[in-house]
């Protein structure tokens, strides 16, 4: 893929206490040929920042926490040659590698994720937490809205202007499953790439880190669908408008 047809994506990597994993994501994405980086410091007491502003990234900070703030934090101000973001970790985990086979699929599609369950060092990187969200999440979209995902995977590409039609609203862990709902609710060109993950390279799971963030995680889930289930029922029966 050439520099020109690089230069109109942009990677957003929200991260809280990464240090120890930014600068080798950062440096993985700049070999890739992806200089456009966009870090979103979501209130680290590491040198989380300063580690990505030298290792050539652009800083963003938002003391506001939650996943979903910082991915929207990082989509706003978009230069107006951005066309497509990436989302992406910190910690070390996505397949940084698979990124060129998920951007060569942007001809047809709006939302290229990665999936994670299909590949096996993927499936064995998983935690107990995270497949059991995967599959909370992905069978209650099949049953709520008709369409079968595989995984909830951070590592996604997106057209610009399909994520602007999506109105997202959740600031916190429901940001990707609201994604992908809102991506089946308008109609989204969508596609699953076969992708491996690695365990954490340092830092600690927000989520499936401790029993109680998981509970916490398959709360947000939960409710998070829910709300959009009960927005679609109420504008199916024409009670009023629903994004």
């Amino acid at each position: 893929m050439t520099a020109t047809q690089l230069a109109s994506v942009l990677v957003v990597i929200p991260v809280c206490n990464e240090a120890s994993t930014i600068a080798g994501v950062i440096q993985a994405l700049h070999r890739l040929g992806l200089r456009q980086v966009r870090v979103v410091d979501n209130g680290s007491s590491d040198d989380s920042a300063a580690v990505a502003a030298a290792s050539g990234a652009e800083v963003w900070q938002d003391p506001i926490t939650g996943y979903g703030q910082a991915c929207w934090r990082g989509i706003q101000q978009l230069p107006e040659s951005v066309q497509w973001i990436v989302f992406c970790d910190g910690d070390g985990s996505d397949d940084l590698e698979a990124l060129p086979g998920l951007l060569a699929r942007r001809e047809r599609y709006d939302l290229i994720l990665g999936d994670r369950t299909a590949t096996a060092p993927g499936r064995a990187a998983l935690s107990p937490a995270q497949r059991w969200g995967n599959r909370l999440a992905t069978t209650l979209i099949r049953l709520g809205w008709g369409y079968r995902y595989r995984d909830l995977g951070p590592l996604r590409v997106i057209r610009r202007l399909a994520l602007d039609t999506l109105h997202l609203r959740d600031r916190g862990f429901g940001w990707t499953v609201e994604m992908q709902v809102r991506a089946v609710e308008c109609g989204l060109a969508i596609c699953e790439v076969p992708v491996a993950y690695h365990q954490r390279q340092g830092g600690r799971s927000k989520i499936s880190g401790t029993v109680v963030g998981s509970l916490q995680a398959g709360a947000v889930i939960l409710g998070t669908l829910g709300r959009l289930y009960w927005h679609r029922w109420v504008k199916a029966m024409g009670f009023g408008r629903s994004q």
